[in-house]
C-alpha cells in the first residue's frame, strides 16, 4: 500500500536517491558522531551494522575503509544499487530494518544516522530493543533521534513524498534504558546542512 509509511519512505528514497547525496552527503555533525562510533570498536576491526545506510555514503564508506567489517541495511532499492557499488567492500541488504532478520548479539556497534526518523513512532520502541538485542555486551550505539512534542508528518520533501516520525526525548531515552543501553553521551544538535535539530545517542550495551 502506498499509503503506508514505510513503503512512502522506501519509495521516496528511491526517488531522491541521487538528489539526497547531494544535498546532504555532507556533515560535519554526522562525522562527529560517527566518529565517537569509530572510537569505541576494535582497533583490529569490529562488525558494525549500519541502519538505513542509504547509499553507503559516508557511514559504511569510511568505517570499510578502517578494516571494520559493515552490514548495511535500507528499504530502498536504489540506495542498495548505490551502496554496493560503492561500497564494495560492505554487505548490504535490502529489507526494513525493523524486520530484518540478524544474529543476536553479533554486532560490536550499531550505527543509525537520520534513520529512525523514518520509522513510526510506536514502532521506535521495539526497534531500540532489536538494536540491543544485536549488540555484543559492551558493543555501542550511536544514532539520531526527532525533538520535541512526539508526532508524526508526511509531506513533500526533496521533491518527493515522505513520512517522518518521533517520540519525546525522554520517551526515547526510557527506550533505551529498558533495552538495557547505558547512554554515555545524549545532545541535541542543530544541524549544519538545513534547517532542522536531532537527539543524538552514544550508548553502550550493559556487560
Amino acid at each position: 500500500m502506498a499509503s503506508d509509511p514505510k513503503h512512502l519512505v522506501a519509495a521516496g528514497y528511491d526517488d531522491v536517491a541521487d538528489a539526497y547525496l547531494e544535498r546532504f552527503g555532507v556533515s560535519a555533525v554526522r562525522q562527529k558522531w560517527l566518529g565517537r562510533l569509530i572510537d569505541s570498536l576494535p582497533a583490529d576491526g569490529g562488525r558494525v551494522l549500519d541502519l538505513g545506510c542509504g547509499a553507503g555514503i559516508p557511514v559504511a564508506r569510511d568505517l570499510a575503509a578502517l578494516g571494520h567489517a559493515v552490514i548495511g541495511v535500507d528499504a530502498s532499492a536504489q540506495q542498495i544499487l548505490r551502496a554496493r557499488k560503492q561500497v564494495p567492500l560492505a554487505t548490504f541488504i535490502q529489507a526494513d530494518m525493523c524486520d530484518v532478520a540478524l544474529e543476536a548479539g553479533s554486532f560490536d556497534a550499531v550505527g543509525a544516522f537520520y534513520s529512525i526518523t523514518h520509522v513510526p513512532s510506536v514502532q521506535q520502541g521495539p526497534l531500540i530493543l532489536k538494536i540491543a538485542r544485536l549488540l555484543k555486551p559492551g558493543g555501542v550505539f550511536v544514532g539520531s533521534f526527532g525533538t520535541g512534542v512526539s508526532g508524526e508528518w508526511t509531506g513533500e520533501w526533496l521533491g518527493t513524498t515522505m513520512f517522518f516520525g518521533h517520540n519525546g526525548e525522554a520517551e526515547t531515552l526510557k527506550y533505551l534504558s529498558d533495552g538495557g543501553l547505558l547512554v554515555r553521551k545524549s545532545s541535541i544538535e542543530p544541524q549544519d546542512n538545513e534547517e532542522a535539530s536531532f537527539l543524538w545517542i552514544e550508548a553502550a550495551k550493559e556487560t
